[in-house]
């Protein structure tokens, strides 16, 4: 089992800076997990498709460049709905927040 670090698990939950928000093709920015998991609770499956398709990811992407999050990283790249990549950063954030 690898140890996570509390700033790690801290630095996670927090808004990323503004230059490295996540900017949705409907208009919406993301600053957060928080954010993201809110969003993809209610997105329109066509929504989430023009972020994810069998070639790219932007939301996995965007947790492994800005947010840092590997383990998030690799459960979101699985996901092939928007439901899905809700309920894993859902989870991950209770997972995350029982650690601090």
């Amino acid at each position: 089992m690898i140890a996570i670090k509390q700033d790690e698990i801290m630095k996670w939950q927090n808004q990323v800076p503004d230059d490295k928000v996540f900017w949705c093709c409907d208009g919406r920015v993301f600053r957060s997990l928080n954010d993201l998991a809110t969003a993809l609770k209610e997105m329109p499956e066509e929504v989430y498709q023009r972020h994810v398709d069998g070639d790219k990811n932007d939301f996995s992407n965007w947790v492994h460049d800005v947010v840092g999050d590997v383990t998030l990283t690799r459960r979101m790249r699985k996901a092939r709905s928007s439901v899905t990549a809700a309920r894993r950063v859902t989870e991950r954030l209770e997972w995350l927040r029982e650690r601090t």
